[in-house]
């Protein structure tokens, strides 16, 4: 039963995470966590934390860790089907009709109205993680605030802005001072 209810769980991730991985995050949140209670907020986390530094799409790299999570192995390769079989089967329909009728104005009207919607899921993702990195138990409040996170996020931010620092690097740094600090 769990391996049909992953299924049918990234297969929804699958078919409506228009505007690519980032889109994805509150579909991911709203079927893993809030719907079926697989993983919670923290595990999301650190769930995307990692998709971000391993090779392939988040959404991807999320069903399998989900996957994995709620049912091992065989959840993991259910998961991951169930976001990528819908994503196939779309984008082959779509470059079929987009080479039929590229020079049609609807198709470009349609796109055009798809980009606010995929900015908003984007917006949506990065303000939730963001605002479970920076408060404890996420309830915003001035006592609630994990300073660290805030510091180490700052610095970060300057680091890949400013002085144009490898990603890689950067994350590495970070992950390094979390060690570090908790060590004191």
């Amino acid at each position: 039963m769990i391996l049909w209810r992953l299924f049918i769980a990234f297969f929804k991730v699958g078919i409506l995470s228009f505007g690519g991985g980032y889109a994805s995050m509150p579909i991911i949140i709203e079927q893993a966590i809030t719907h079926n209670h697989w993983i919670t907020m923290s595990t999301f986390t650190d769930l995307f934390t990692i998709s971000q530094m391993t090779p392939g799409p988040i959404a991807i790299n999320g069903s399998t860790f989900v996957g994995e999570a709620a049912a091992g192995m065989p959840g993991a390769i259910v998961a991951t089907i169930g976001c990528v079989l819908p994503s196939a089967v779309i984008v082959s329909v779509l470059a079929y009709l987009y080479v039929r009728y590229k020079d049609l104005t609807v198709m470009d009207n349609a796109l055009a109205f798809l980009r606010p919607a995929v900015v908003s899921m984007i917006a949506i993702s990065g303000i939730t993680i963001l605002l479970d990195a920076f408060f404890k138990n996420s309830t915003i409040s001035f006592y609630a605030i994990k300073y660290h996170a805030v510091m180490v996020f700052i610095i970060c931010l300057v680091l890949l802005r400013k002085l144009k620092w490898n990603p890689v690097i950067v994350m590495l740094l970070a992950g390094l001072s979390e060690v570090i600090i908790n060590f004191i």
